[in-house]
């Protein structure tokens, strides 16, 4: 085992601090990264705070981890020391079903993923896993993802949760040319849905609760930007859009949403409201209209995100902040305070 720096939150709603982590010895499969950057998450707020209930503290989140391979195992083909690297939301999965071996590890049926963090390696030796605010993290190499030449680490970091996040559901509703989608919220998910949905070749509107981003969306890509907060914004778009991605965790008024879709379009819900989700049937059935949802993406389908983003100049809008700065950080990000993704400078810690 070798300690390594981190933050950690060491019990639910404690501010984090500075404090040290083992990490596994490098085994036969795995690679160890030097970590440069890491995204901050809303997810890493939630359980640092133990919204979810999922406990295990001390906690140390993080799982938008870009960083350099420092060592591989003998048994490694993939990676070798100086690649620049990344690691997302999961480290492993059962592989075996048949979820797994069609590189839909998210939705592992054989005793699910193993989240990078808030989590227990179920596969291995059953160590609680510790997550991307610290120095140095060990993964088996099916889990890295290689970062191409043409991102940076730091605007390359949050494409491993929001960008898989917002890519996934794109790609499987096949977003592109002639078809016409619209993005719920511009954040930390919304703003890389509009790079995604635009580099994609989508029609891309913005619906925002107001006009406020405007100016911002139209930049990063978006055609068209309303404001949901005009009840003539609903009468106007009516019918519009073959896809709508929901990127709030807000409760909406689902019936007015679908309302937008054409025939035969999709409402994907991306965030996780606190309230469950409700519609009446016949919003559906007049236009044979669907509600759905995505998790972030397989392995194979990260690295193709990840190689489409650096192809296509797709990288986050990130805000680069030290360590200490992480508690103001979360507070921030809770109050929408931020442009558009906060990333932490790993050499801090």
């Amino acid at each position: 085992m070798t300690a390594v720096s981190a933050y950690a939150a060491p019990s639910a709603g404690a501010p984090l601090e500075r404090t040290t982590i083992e990490r596994r010895p490098v085994g036969e499969n795995d690679v160890l990264i030097e970590i440069k950057y890491v995204g901050i998450c809303h997810t890493d707020i939630h359980n640092a705070r133990d919204e979810w209930g999922r406990g295990g503290f001390p906690l140390v989140p993080g799982h938008e981890i870009a960083g350099v391979v420092t060592e591989v195992g003998p048994g490694v083909t993939k990676y070798k020391a100086g690649d620049r690297v990344g690691v997302g939301c999961m480290v492993d999965s059962c592989r075996k079903c048949e979820n797994c071996r069609n590189g839909l590890e998210v939705y592992c049926t054989g005793g699910g993923l193993v989240a990078t963090y808030a989590d227990t390696e179920r596969y291995t030796d059953g160590a609680p896993t510790q997550g991307g605010y610290s120095t140095h993290i060990v993964v088996d190499e099916h889990f890295v993802l290689r970062i191409p030449d043409g991102l940076s680490l730091e605007q390359a970091a949050p494409l491993l949760c929001a960008g898989i996040t917002t890519y996934s559901p794109l790609r499987h509703w096949n977003a592109g040319p002639g078809k016409k989608v619209a993005v719920v919220g511009l954040g930390g998910l919304g703003h890389l849905g509009v790079k995604f949905a635009h580099a994609l070749g989508a029609e891309v509107t913005v619906l925002s609760q107001s006009l406020r981003k405007k100016d911002d969306g139209l930049k990063l890509g978006a055609d068209h930007y309303y404001a949901t907060s005009d009840p003539k914004t609903f009468e106007e778009l009516a019918g519009t859009f073959d896809l709508i991605l929901n990127t709030v965790s807000a409760s909406l008024d689902g019936d007015a949403y679908l309302s937008l879709l054409r025939t035969d379009g999709t409402m994907v819900y991306l965030g996780i409201p606190e309230k469950p989700v409700s519609a009446n049937i016949g919003s559906l059935m007049m236009g044979r209209k669907s509600i759905a949802s995505s998790g972030i993406g397989g392995i194979p389908e990260t690295q193709e995100m990840l190689d489409f983003a650096a192809e296509h100049g797709v990288g986050a809008d990130v805000e680069i902040i030290g360590a200490e700065e992480i508690n103001e950080a979360y507070d921030r990000v809770v109050r929408s305070d931020v442009r558009y993704r906060f990333v932490i400078d790993n050499s801090t810690i």
